[in-house]
C-alpha cells in the first residue's frame, strides 16, 4: 500500500484505487501494524478514481511524506560508496577513515535533516554555493516508528558536497546538512513484510533533456541489514513521531561529473515508485 502526504491530508492507494484518509500525519503513520490499520481505514473511506482527480493531485499538492519527524542517514554501506569517499578524501590523507567504517562492527549513523529542510516529489533540491563538487544520492529510505521497528520504505536523495567532505572528513556536517538538503517521496510505501533484497534502485539525471548520468544497483548490495541500522539508531535515542534513515547509496556518478542548476533528478525505486527533484541554488543566498 502507497500512503501520499497531501495539501488535503493523506491519501492512501490500494490495488489501484485512492482513499482519501482523515487524521494527522504523525498519529496515522506512527504505529505497529501499520499496513493492517491503513487496510482498515480504507474500507470506510471516501474512494477516488485516479490520479487525475482534482484539486488532489494537482501541481504542488504531493508534499513530502513527513510530519515531525526527524531525517537521519547511513553512510558508507555499499562497497562503491566506500570506493567513492575514499577517493574524494585522498588530498586530505583521510581515505582509511572510510575503508575502516566500512568493516567496523558500528556503522555510520548522522543527522541528516528536519522536516522543514525536506523536499517532495517535483520540489528543487539545492546544491552549495562553495562547494565545486555536488551529487546526488539515491537511497532507499526507511520509515522507522518510535518503538523502532520498520513500517515502511520510501525514496530518498541524499543531497552530498563531495568536495567539502573531501577537504576534511570533519566537514560532514556542512557538506550533507543545509537547506533542501535531502528529498524524499513521492509516497510512503507501507507493508508488513521486508522489502525484496533484489528490489532495483535506479537513478538517472537529466541536463537540458539529455541524460548525462544513468545507474541501478539491486538493494541486496548493502553491507548491513535495515534492522541492524536501526537498532544502532535507537541505541540511545527516543524519536517520539518515529524517524526517517536513508541506508546509503550504492549509485555515484563519476569524478568529473557535478550537479548544476536545472538539472532533473529522478529516482526510481521498486515498490514505491519515482521521485523527481530539480537542482538549484537557494534563492535566498545568492
Amino acid at each position: 500500500m502507497k500512503l501520499y502526504k497531501t495539501q488535503h491530508g493523506p491519501i492512501a492507494e490500494h490495488k489501484g484505487d485512492f482513499y482519501s484518509l482523515d487524521g494527522d500525519w504523525d498519529e496515522l503513520v506512527n504505529r505497529d501494524n501499520l499496513e493492517h490499520h491503513l487496510q482498515t481505514l480504507v474500507k470506510n473511506a471516501h474512494q477516488y478514481n485516479s490520479l487525475s482527480d482534482e484539486p488532489l493531485w494537482s501541481n504542488g499538492s504531493i508534499l513530502p511524506p513527513i510530519g515531525r519527524q526527524e531525517v537521519w542517514a547511513a553512510g558508507v554501506t555499499y562497497l562503491k560508496s566506500r570506493d567513492a569517499r575514499m577517493e574524494e578524501s585522498q588530498g586530505s590523507g583521510a581515505a582509511s577513515l572510510y575503508d575502516m567504517v566500512y568493516e567496523a562492527d558500528r556503522p555510520e549513523l548522522f543527522f541528516k535533516a528536519t522536516a522543514a529542510r525536506v523536499a517532495g516529489h517535483g520540489q528543487a533540491v539545492y546544491i552549495r554555493r562553495d562547494s565545486t563538487w555536488n551529487v546526488p544520492e539515491p537511497e532507499l529510505t526507511l520509515f522507522i516508528n518510535s518503538n523502532g521497528n520498520i513500517q515502511g520504505y520510501t525514496c530518498g536523495n541524499d543531497m552530498s558536497s563531495r568536495s567539502i567532505e573531501g577537504e576534511n572528513a570533519l566537514y560532514l556536517p556542512q557538506a550533507k546538512i543545509y537547506e533542501r538538503s535531502a528529498a524524499l517521496g513521492p509516497c510512503l510505501y507501507v507493508t508488513s513484510t521486508p522489502i525484496e533484497p533484489e528490489t532495483i534502485i535506479h537513478m538517472v539525471i537529466k541536463r537540458d533533456g539529455v541524460t548525462a548520468f544513468e545507474d541501478s544497483t539491486a538493494v541486496s548490495r548493502i553491507k548491513r541489514s535495515f534492522t541492524e541500522l536501526a537498532g544502532f539508531l535507537y541505541r540511545e535515542c527516543d524519536f517520539p513521531y518515529g524517524c526517517y534513515l536513508m541506508t546509503g547509496t550504492c549509485l555515484v556518478p563519476s569524478s568529473d561529473f557535478t550537479l548544476q542548476p536545472g538539472d532533473r533528478v529522478e529516482i526510481t525505486i521498486g515498490g514505491i515508485g519515482t521521485l523527481i527533484n530539480t537542482i538549484a541554488y537557494h534563492p535566498k543566498h545568492q
